[in-house]
């Protein structure tokens, strides 16, 4: 029976990388259970490109993605970059068996512009094609704001449009975000979506200031109720979405909690862990 396999983003697990190293951290990921990582958000030194190929050895883990930009996202951001490193992000991927490469975000200067953000996509997409050439597939990562309207498409499918090679990792909770529905959405994508984010929507509770009633204070705290939450603590279909990304040839799952809110991070992918074996998904959590 074909099968996709589901893992975590590490940017979920980032503190934890930095506190006991990532040999540990990925030690404990399997331990839960985990058998499949994409690595964001984690310097990819010598060192934690070694304990991490160590960990994938040891522990029968599989990297699905590295991430990296064509350049900075947000000013003095530091990171690795294609244009600057391409043969040292090419080698990272080669030295922990990844054929695929993400990037994370549109980078801010081309937010609230369609012509900065399709030149960038064009450059990035000639990228794609440079890095299929070593057998490495390019991704882009959506968010919300991609879902602003130009002459009535949106800007993610504008992209999709004029990208020939780079393909889509898809965010169940960002595309919610952005309005519309997950589910039908990742249809629309089939064939250029091997990586599939999986985070639940939660609104919570409204925290009034206290005090004396202000318009505008009350209006900041009644509109800033959207929390990134673990799967089945929010309201997506989760396991539609599963469905709806493997039938669009996804291969990779993975788990995404941009905040825990206090909650141990391990605690929270526990949870989603659970959640997505409830759901049936018990033997995505191996190794093919």
């Amino acid at each position: 029976m074909k099968k996709g396999l589901i893992g975590i983003q590490m940017s979920t697990i980032k503190d934890k990388v930095d506190k006991l190293g990532a040999y540990e951290t990925l030690k404990a990921c399997a331990e839960m259970g985990y058998h499949c990582v994409e690595i964001s958000q984690i310097p990819m030194t010598p060192e934690n490109v070694s304990d991490i190929k160590k960990a994938c050895e040891e522990f029968g883990i599989k990297v699905a993605a590295c991430s990296a930009s064509l350049e900075p996202m947000m000013p003095g951001m530091p990171g690795e970059y294609l244009t600057t490193d391409f043969d040292k992000i090419v080698a990272d991927c080669k030295a922990l068996n990844c054929d695929l490469l993400r990037i994370g975000m549109l980078p801010v200067n081309c937010m609230g512009s369609r012509e900065k953000a399709l030149d960038f996509v064009k450059r990035a997409d000639d990228y794609a094609g440079k890095l299929k050439e070593h057998g490495i597939d390019l991704y882009y990562h959506n968010h919300h704001i991609e879902f602003i309207k130009y002459d009535g498409q949106y800007l993610l499918d504008i992209i999709k449009d004029n990208t020939r090679y780079m393909g889509f990792e898809l965010d169940i909770h960002w595309i919610q975000r952005g309005g519309e529905n997950p589910v039908e959405f990742i249809k629309n994508y089939a064939g250029r979506i091997r990586l599939i984010h999986l985070k639940d929507y939660r609104i919570r509770e409204v925290r009034l200031p206290e005090g004396a009633f202000d318009r505008t204070t009350f209006m900041q705290a009644f509109t800033d109720t959207i929390e990134f939450a673990e799967l089945g603590e929010g309201s997506l279909p989760v396991k539609e979405c599963v469905e709806a990304g493997f039938e669009g040839g996804s291969e990779y799952f993975l788990i995404e909690q941009d905040d825990t809110y206090d909650r141990d991070p391990f605690e929270s992918l526990r949870i989603s862990r659970d959640h997505l074996i409830e759901l049936g998904y018990k033997d995505w959590f191996e190794l093919y």
